[in-house]
């Protein structure tokens, strides 16, 4: 079974300890019960029996301290880090965030030479301590362009740390906090630890009303010795950024971990409540929500794992992965808004109640694709590889499911963070040969209108510049992508092609909205404008098919799970 379900929890492992964590963290959880999380949750109450949990069962520290430096147990194993992802949103966002911001503020120590710092994070999390990430700032966000913490050299070889920082998770209780700033008087970057702890570290508040603590900080002439340093000049940069390569990934497993609890519930709910003598399910447009619930969330997850794969297996040959890795970031973050949409179409003011998961399902899956500008970053970013992508496809060798138990050495060597323009992609199309179903065939269309689009009406300098232009563009792409890595990944997963068909029921009808979207631009020529109507098409209806998916996926799940009170 694809979706995570607690209380079946068999998946497959490479290792025995990476089974007893995610067990140990599903048991944690549902000891808890969800009362304990909500009363936690309404009360906004710092997660501390989480992080003991995490201490005492040696959680973050075998999940993501890299090899060298931890147990035996211990490596920085993607795969495994995706499914602890997955199982904390699940059970709720606060547990994932302070995960996360950890993962964000390790990110430019694991990067950096300074052995002295990487030992001491090691040796940090083994103690359970938590790590903060201090990029951005209230007037910039993240715009690190303009930052504007400083170090002022002092004569006897050390400096003054001066700046705030802004919107830093664990900014209340990270003795590492990696912070970004320049050399005082110059350009150069710079990337050094801040302890919470320390007497010229003010932490001013925290700036949301929520069991996190999300701070902003200031550093008031704080002492940083050269040991502090983790990286400097282009190296801090590319750690900034590489380092948001890694971790805002994650954003993507937190959408699936939430939709998937709030699926299993809202139907659970549905399922047995009866209005005008019927079963609420029995009503056509509830079917049809539920089915695109259902399988929209299968396919954020199966883009994620294949994701995951390809970032297992880069290096300097092989950069697919940031192309993907953004993908998830802005398409699973966004389609996760639109699960929760439908369920909460279904279950209407239930959706409220304060005693359901839903509730928080409904507030927090709106965080995830606005985070550091998710959307609109990433999309932009996107669109500098879609000339390779459709027209000068590289050659690679096949690629199966990357669960093997080693270090992802490369994420901490990533290297300059240029060039994106000469990454190449395998060919797309045989991804779609490993389906012969309708609505594919569909899709396969409307992908060969969008490359003649691309080549015989190619967008203008103007339009290049129009990032409303630009964004309609970006998503259509982004679907075409999103599409070859689900049919890779269905194929590796032996998923039915039932479900592969309904799959691509929706993504043929977001292509059309999208290429409506499109159409609908100010700038749009005639000739794209006629491009775009021929994009637009209907999928294939198949009433049996939709009904097998029905009885074989979506009914089961009326008593499929349900967390402990």
């Amino acid at each position: 079974m694809i979706l995570l379900n607690p209380k079946k929890h068999n998946r497959e492992y490479a290792d025995p300890r990476s089974r007893e964590i995610m067990l140990k963290t599903i048991e944690f959880f549902e000891n808890k019960g969800l009362a304990r999380i909500k009363e936690d949750d309404h009360r906004r109450t710092w997660y501390a029996d989480f992080l003991e949990f995490n201490r005492r069962e040696q959680l973050f520290a075998h999940l993501i301290t890299p090899a060298p430096y931890g147990d035996a147990d211990a490596r920085w194993d993607t795969y495994r880090i995706c499914e602890f992802n997955e199982i904390l949103a699940f059970y709720g966002l606060a547990y994932w965030y302070t995960w996360q911001v950890s993962i964000l503020g390790l990110g430019p120590i694991w990067m950096s030479k300074n052995e002295e710092q990487k030992r001491r994070a090691a040796r940090l999390l083994k103690e359970g301590q938590v790590f903060a990430f201090g990029l951005s700032e209230q007037k910039h966000g993240a715009d690190i362009y303009s930052t504007e913490m400083t170090l002022t050299p002092q004569p006897d070889g050390t400096y003054r740390a001066r700046g705030e920082k802004y919107y830093i998770g664990n900014g209340n209780a990270a003795p590492m906090v990696s912070t970004f700033g320049k050399i005082a008087g110059t350009d150069e970057y710079v990337f050094f630890v801040a302890n919470y702890q320390a007497q010229k570290y003010d932490c001013i508040k925290n700036v949301v009303d929520s069991q996190n603590y999300v701070a902003n900080f200031a550093l008031r002439d704080y002492p940083v010795t050269e040991s502090e340093i983790l990286s400097r000049g282009p190296e801090a940069w590319d750690s900034a950024l590489n380092t948001v390569n890694v971790g805002k990934y994650n954003l993507g497993w937190a959408s699936i971990g939430i939709c998937t609890h709030a699926l299993y519930e809202a139907f659970g709910h549905a399922s047995n409540r009866r209005l005008y003598n019927m079963s609420v399910t029995d009503f056509p447009h509830v079917k049809q929500m539920f089915t695109d619930a259902y399988t929209r969330v299968l396919a954020m997850k199966l883009f994620a794992l294949r994701t995951s794969d390809y970032m297992r297996v880069a290096s300097p040959a092989d950069r697919r992965y940031l192309l993907y890795n953004p993908v998830v970031k802005m398409k699973v973050t966004t389609q996760g808004e639109e699960v929760i949409t439908l369920l909460w179409d279904v279950i209407a003011a239930r959706g409220f109640e304060k005693d359901t998961y839903f509730e928080m399902a409904a507030r927090d899956i709106r965080t995830l694709p606005r985070l550091e500008g998710t959307v609109h970053v990433n999309i932009a970013l996107i669109v500098k590889f879609m000339a390779n992508y459709f027209f000068n496809p590289g050659s690679y060798p096949d690629l199966s499911k990357q669960m093997a138990p080693r270090n992802d050495d490369f994420l901490f060597s990533q290297g300059p963070t240029k060039g994106l323009g000469k990454i190449l992609f395998h060919d797309f199309r045989p991804a779609l040969a490993l389906f012969p179903l309708p609505n594919v065939a569909v899709f396969e269309e409307q992908i060969e209108v969008f490359r003649e689009f691309l080549s015989t009406a190619t967008p203008d300098d103007a339009q290049k510049k129009d990032i409303d232009f630009l964004m309609s563009l970006g998503e259509i792409f982004t679907l075409v992508v999103y599409g070859q890595l689900i049919l890779e990944n269905a194929k590796i997963y032996n998923i039915d092609p039932d479900l592969v068909d309904q799959i691509f029921d929706f993504m043929v009808r977001d292509f059309s909205k999208f290429a409506l979207q499109l159409l609908g631009k100010p700038s749009s020529t005639d000739a794209q404008v006629d491009l775009c109507r021929r994009m637009i098409k209907k999928p294939a209806a198949d009433l049996k098919r939709s009904q097998r998916v029905w009885e074989n996926y979506l009914y089961p799940l009326k008593d499929g799970y349900r967390i402990n009170s």
